[in-house]
């Protein structure tokens, strides 16, 4: 078999089958990611291939500094073409990282290069990508219209304006692009210097006062109603971990007071504000027929000293240990004693708390939806071929594969939207191992459904894709 064939990871007649007939043709619901909405109002074109594959990607800068290459040619001031080259050098030293298949795939979907990417084959890749990059169809625009991508779900601030969504729906896209509500902000009291400034642009945008926790509730419920004005479905909460009591409304009322000051939240203050936040966006969601998404587990920041230099996001964050469980457990029970539990999304990327986060939503269904609490797709360090399966077959042991949202980019790359297909063809090869082997039946009605329910159907159903 060669390297990316047609038949790449699909193992046996079934699988490939059902990839090329069924789960390539599926249109794709990207509904969490981080594309720019204004590079979509606006169709931005790229420069040359660093501006659309390397800056912002922190999966390959955190591999180019495993590699031994300089600051300077990852983030720092070295031409895009001198960081390109250096890309290509550490791609031959990714052989078995995700990476490796993520690169080649990217450059053989956008840009028909086949050749593997090297020092030797560097520079006519560079001109080859950025000759295509000045047409029309590798701009935004262009590659969601390639990649028929039904949904995209951007991911934004509750102070955000968001006047490029209201751009983005009046020019005519066939792809929908809608605002995702990520409130992460508003639990920054441990942050005092960067609350303060968050609050009083909440407050700009929302027209209601911040100075207290009931006008901060007010100001999140004002913008939780303009988001959904503006097509949104879900919200999203990255958190290390959720604990296991929230704030009450008078400890939170004296965190938020004392935090505007600038008096800095403890941890556990901290900690326990966050829960609450989280719980006022989750009956918000419940009561608008939402999603709520919790993206738990990653620890922020560990090496103090590259922060110090590189600032967040630089691709220096890694899998946390925090304990899962008693929060999940106390979030989840606290809306279904209330009658607020509604659409919840769970990842994880620790792969230590698998099986919790499969199992717990099973405790929590309601009979009201099909897979109502769901176990989301493998998230960050988990998101390629080994932590993919683990996912799906853990999944399929506790729970129902069939009613799994399936997989998310969590990309700030429009490059990226070969994951999908990456995603797709595991999916297709672990169904098509188990007939081969007997584990299941060659019912390819039966099948045929159910990859469709995973590459698209669940999602749409979940986010509203098709208004």
């Amino acid at each position: 078999m060669a390297f990316l064939d047609d038949d790449f990871l699909l193992a046996s007649g079934v699988a490939g089958d059902l990839y090329h007939r069924v789960a390539a043709r599926q249109p794709i619901v990207d509904y969490h990611c981080h594309l720019s909405p204004r590079d979509i109002a606006e169709d931005r074109r790229f420069a040359d291939l660093h501006e659309a594959w390397l800056a912002g990607d922190h999966y390959k800068w955190r591999a180019m500094r495993a590699d031994g290459v300089p600051e300077d040619l990852i983030t720092g001031t070295a031409p895009p073409h001198e960081k390109f080259r250096a890309w290509a050098r550490t791609v031959p030293h990714t052989l078995r990282n995700p990476l490796f298949h993520w690169s080649h795939l990217e450059l053989r979907r956008h840009f028909g290069i086949e050749t593997l990417l090297e020092e030797a084959t560097a520079d006519a890749t560079w001109q080859e990508a950025n000759r295509l990059l000045a047409s029309s169809d590798l701009s935004a625009r262009g590659i969601l219209r390639r990649f028929d991508v039904e949904l995209v779900g951007t991911t934004d601030d509750p102070a955000d304006q968001l006047d490029w969504h209201a751009r983005i729906a009046t020019a005519g896209l066939a792809t929908r692009v809608v605002p995702t509500f990520r409130p992460d902000a508003a639990a920054g009291v441990a942050r005092p210097d960067r609350l303060q400034a968050w609050a009083r642009r909440l407050a700009d945008v929302s027209g209601l006062a911040t100075d207290t926790f009931a006008g901060l509730l007010g100001a999140l419920a004002r913008r939780h109603a303009d988001f959904a004005s503006a097509g949104c479905r879900a919200s999203d909460h990255g958190l290390e971990y959720l604990t296991a009591a929230h704030a009450t409304d008078a400890e939170a009322a004296d965190v938020w007071r004392r935090a505007l000051a600038g008096t800095p939240a403890t941890r556990e203050e901290a900690d326990r504000f966050a829960a609450r936040i989280v719980l006022h966006v989750a009956r918000l969601n419940h009561a608008a027929g939402w999603l709520t998404q919790l993206h738990l587990g990653a620890f922020r920041d560990p090496n103090p000293a590259l922060a110090r230099r590189l600032g967040s996001d630089a691709g220096a964050d890694t899998i946390g240990d925090a304990r899962q469980g008693p929060g999940l457990f106390h979030f989840l029970a606290t809306l279904a004693d209330e009658d607020s539990l509604g659409r919840t999304v769970l990842y994880n990327i620790n792969p230590a708390d698998n099986a919790l986060f499969a199992t717990l939503p099973g405790s929590f269904q309601d009979g009201s939806a099909g897979g109502l609490i769901q176990w989301g797709s493998g998230w960050w360090f988990l998101d390629q071929e080994r932590g993919m399966r683990d996912q799906m077959n853990t999944l399929s042991d506790m729970g129902l594969l069939s009613r799994f949202l399936g997989m998310v980019t969590d990309s700030r790359s429009f490059l990226s939207f070969p994951r999908h297909e990456y995603f797709r063809r595991i999916l297709c090869d672990l169904l098509g191992g188990d007939v081969a082997s007997g584990r299941l039946p060659d019912r390819r009605d039966w099948l045929d459904s159910l990859v469709i329910a995973v590459c698209s159907g669940n999602a749409r159903a979940a986010l509203g894709a098709v208004p």
